[in-house]
């Protein structure tokens, strides 16, 4: 299999050559605005099926200059460039009657990852001008810019060669203008074997055989792109197959994948669901999709879930592929959800991108919030709108409740790095920015959100923003909506979310009315080092209701004030209905009282999302030493009699913190006591409604209800839960062939049947993950092999992930996590991680092991654990590892904190407990 690639691109951006940058003589830069036009040409990539692959190519780029220069600059990353006889990285011509100056010098700067051309003389203002690189590289499995995929069928090696260029490796695959403002008209034509497909973000226009190097090849060439980023650009050469659906409004809608998971049907959930997403969507930015197809593309290796590439989205093959038979509901729900999430972007964030990396979260968090009105088109019986609270809102409470927190938004000068950006693709930019858009559309409606919307796409199409230009276009809108009356502008409101770190908590006290507000943190104990214009103060939209009636919406807008209708000593209040705000709520004793009292006598009075918000908040408070944690505690003594999903979730996330805090102490049994006392009537419940687990609940949240009764029955010791797991798993043993487990249950039952038993559970599990072709079903047997607590087994488990043919190296890193989960696993994945320390940050980038050496060691809260940290630091230390040392600090940190409570609460909770259970 061999091809190569000729790729056009034309390009208006601010700056001469990358001239966005400043060198000091050194050659050392820094960003900074530029002006200008420039003209890509790629071509001669040669591909090979040996282990390492050497890609092959030269680059020209026509570019005038608007201002005058004596410096190009041009991003390249990890491409070797052939000399010119002159000794150059590169050449430069005059066009159209200029006179090139003659270049002094030229050299790579690796950590800004820059071609630098110093030129004798200036270039000139207006005329224009042709840059050309000839350049060498490997098509690695790095899974980042062009890269090779693996896989095999029907016996026989497939290689894939894709890209994931987001967020700053376009420059991997050729010398470029690689930031999202360098927008560009693509014109790509690929060479590629006879038998192999070639896709790309336009749609192909024609394929013909060539000979090239005295052989036979494919050359298929592809419309012009729409203007756009860099990060956006997306090229595949497979042996893929792929489904489509029928013509519509010029549309072509297909899906790519494996040949044979294409003839299996995988890919028709996909393809049915995507054409009511894109119509959605274009009805709800009430602007037509712009381009002529929709791709969707699942491949084998992917280190991102799935990737906007316009016209080209890829997908890892989870993501994307559905198999009725096989797949569960909450495979099928990751698809829908993560299909919309993607199809959002081709407005937001593709047709109109923000200028710079320090805005992405206007990017995915717009994404991430309007993928659930998506996938609520899609699939309207599943209220899947509703778990936003869970997905999404609770876990960036969670996060943005820490010191280390950022805004969502920073200065633009503060993100420079290629390790900067990627730190920005975490919880708060998707999850609290899908939070406060969420607030601000409730604030609005969401008919006058959305028209704030199609404003801002309409005014910016095919451009870039900052995040004040959607604030103005948004105001734009309210302003001729008179029905809608806010304290403050858009900006004045949304600029408290935006501009400084973290979240109120709103403390009401219906004795006396007063409500205040004060900047919440989960340690108290924890000094902020930044500061805020805005001293940590918000304006706070509260909608809240008396003793179950709506009470309309109230705004706190200095940090103490005053609504006497809260003032009340006989009628519960509750502030944050649906969680509509993203802030946490505190009351004064009596409240809390009353409120646990409804919950006791007539639960369904308070709507399900708040269930699971007082549990939630209470649990936080209580960590951060505001309430008891006995009062947390009893938020869950109702739950016998609850049945819905939310608010168990809720609940059992916070327990299991709990629970992990107290694994290794004598707390632990009657922690289990407790649990199994609630539990019981849920997996009663379930057991009855499913004629003995014989069916399965008709309702989307009862179904994964379903599963947390099986799960926690099991965790805690319900009598007759193990039993039926392992014998479920036996059954299958018995008929490999056929899988008596339904797909819904399959995670939990795996996991609790090879934990429960020996090598023969273990090593079935292990051949039936071989075995599998259904990338979810993999994935469910990948997680539940961690769950053995067989020390050998774990062992041998950790050392699999060392080695790409036994684990996927996108998966090998969530092994780690699976397997630290429980006691046994966390003290051997720790040890592992210090043996293969040098070689896993080598394979991986340090921003995705820091986030699983965080996840292993979450719960550390013991003596031997710190001292475990602390040599691990002096030997990090001493081997000049700065960036490992400033994380272990980081570390040791929280472990001491975790010690703190557990000596802080231990006993107060163990009375508490049993006084419960009792």
């Amino acid at each position: 299999m061999g091809f190569c690639f000729h790729l056009v691109s034309v390009i208006r951006f601010h700056g001469c050559g990358y001239g966005d940058t400043h060198l000091d003589e050194s050659g050392h830069s820094e960003r900074v605005e530029a002006h200008g036009s420039s003209y890509h040409e790629v071509n001669d990539l040669i591909y090979s099926e040996q282990e390492v692959v050497e890609l092959v190519g030269h680059s020209g780029v026509a570019f005038v200059c608007m201002k005058e220069s004596r410096w190009i600059l041009i991003h390249s990353n990890k491409l070797t460039l052939t000399l010119t006889p002159d000794g150059h990285h590169a050449m430069l011509k005059g066009m159209d009657g200029a006179e090139a100056p003659a270049i002094k010098k030229s050299w790579l700067q690796v950590e800004t990852q820059y071609l630098v051309i110093e030129l004798r003389k200036k270039l000139e203002v207006g005329k224009t001008y042709w840059l050309y690189t000839e350049f060498q590289g490997e098509l690695t499995d790095d899974l980042g810019g062009f890269y090779r995929s693996e896989y095999y069928e029907d016996g026989v090696r497939r290689v894939v060669a894709t890209t994931q260029m987001q967020p700053t490796d376009a420059r991997k695959a050729f010398p470029c203008f690689d930031e999202p403002m360098m927008k560009a008209v693509f014109h790509m034509t690929l060479l590629h074997a006879p038998g192999t497909v070639a896709l790309a973000n336009g749609m192909e226009i024609g394929t013909e055989i060539i000979t090239m190097n005295h052989q036979r090849v494919l050359q298929t060439k592809f419309e012009p792109t729409k203007k756009m980023s860099t990060y956006l650009l997306a090229f595949i050469v497979s042996n893929f197959a792929f489904i489509k659906a029928p013509q519509r409004e010029k549309v072509l809608i297909r899906i790519w994948a494996r040949r044979k998971a294409i003839e299996s049907g995988q890919g028709d959930y996909g393809l049915n669901i995507t054409g009511h997403v894109l119509d959605f969507f274009q009805y709800y930015y009430n602007i037509s999709y712009p381009l002529h197809k929709s791709d969707q593309v699942a491949l084998p290796d992917f280190s991102a879930g799935a990737m906007e590439n316009w016209g080209l989205v890829t997908y890892r093959e989870s993501v994307l592929l559905y198999d009725p038979q096989i797949s569960s509901t909450k495979d099928k729900e990751v698809v829908v959800t993560v299909i919309s999430h993607e199809l959002a972007h081709m407005w937001f964030g593709n047709l109109v991108t923000m200028k710079w990396w320090n805005d992405l979260w206007l990017n995915e968090g717009f994404a991430t919030y309007v993928s659930y009105l998506g996938a609520n088109e899609a699939e309207p019986t599943w209220s899947i709108k509703d778990l936003m609270v869970l997905y999404e809102i609770q876990p960036a409470l969670a996060t943005d409740g820490l010191s280390s927190s950022h805004p969502l938004s920073c200065l633009e000068d503060e993100i420079n790095t290629p390790e900067q950006i990627n730190a920005l693709f975490n919880t708060i930019t998707y999850k609290k920015g899908a939070a406060v858009l969420r607030m601000l559309s409730e604030v609005l409606s969401e008919p006058v959100f959305a028209k704030g919307l199609h404003a801002y796409l309409n005014q910016f199409a095919y451009d870039n923003t900052v995040y004040t230009d959607l604030w103005g276009k948004i105001q734009d809108v309210v302003d001729l909506n008179p029905e809608v009356s806010l304290p403050a502008t858009i900006s004045e409101f949304m600029n408290r979310w935006t501009l400084q770190m973290g979240f109120p908590l709103v403390t009401i006290d219906t004795q006396t009315g007063t409500i205040s507000q004060k900047h919440f943190l989960l340690d108290p104990d924890t000094e902020v080092d930044s500061t805020s214009v805005y001293q940590y103060e918000w304006f706070v939209p509260i909608k809240w209701m008396k003793n179950g009636t709506d009470m309309g919406q109230y705004w706190l807008l200095k940090k103490t004030d005053s609504h006497l209708p809260m003032k009340t000593n006989s009628r519960w209040v509750l502030a944050n209905l649906n969680v509509s705000g993203f802030y946490r709520v505190n009351y004064d004793a009596q409240n809390w009282q009353r409120l646990l009292s409804q919950l006791t006598v007539d639960h369904t009075v308070i709507p399900i999302i708040n269930r699971a918000q007082i549990i939630d908040d209470a649990f936080s408070l209580a960590r951060a030493k505001i309430i008891k944690q006995t009062m947390a505690l009893s938020t869950t003594k109702y739950l016998s009699k609850d049945m819905e999903y939310v608010p168990w979730d809720s609940a059992i996330r916070n327990l299991n913190y709990l629970s992990y805090m107290l694994e290794q102490t004598e707390v632990h049994g009657a922690m289990q006591n407790y649990m199994r006392q609630k539990v019981q009537p849920l997996f009663n419940y379930f057991k009855k409604i499913t004629s003995d687990w014989t069916q399965i609940p008709s309702r989307h949240t009862d179904q994964y209800n379903q599963i947390n009764a099986i799960s926690l029955g099991c965790q805690s010791g319900v009598e007759g839960c193990m039993n039926l797991t392992s014998m479920w798993y036996k059954k299958w043993m018995e008929n490999p062939s056929k899988n008596p487990i339904h797909p819904n249950l399959r995670s939990t039952v795996y996991c609790h049947a090879i934990s429960a038993g020996d090598d023969v559970e273990w090593d079935f599990g292990w051949k039936m993950y071989n075995n599998s072709t259904i990338s979810a079903e993999s994935k469910k047997l990948m997680s539940a092999l961690a769950c053995t607590r067989k020390t050998h087994l774990l062992e041998r488990y950790l050392q699999f992930t060392l080695d790409p043919y036994k684990i996927r190296k996108q998966d090998a890193l969530s092994v780690m996590v699976h397997a630290a989960k429980s006691v046994v696993g966390q003290t051997l994945v720790w040890s592992f991680i210090k043996a293969n320390w040098h070689h896993l940050l080598t394979e991986y980038d340090f921003l995705s092991f820091r986030r699983v050496i965080s996840a292993v060691t979450s719960k550390f809260s013991t003596e031997t654990e710190l001292k475990q940290l602390q040599q691990f630091r002096s030997e990090a230390s001493s081997a000049g590892l700065e960036s490992t040392v400033q994380v272990v600090d980081l570390l040791i940190k929280r472990t001491k904190a975790n010690m703190e409570w557990v000596a802080e609460n231990k006993e107060q909770i163990k009375k508490w407990l049993i006084e419960e259970s009792a």
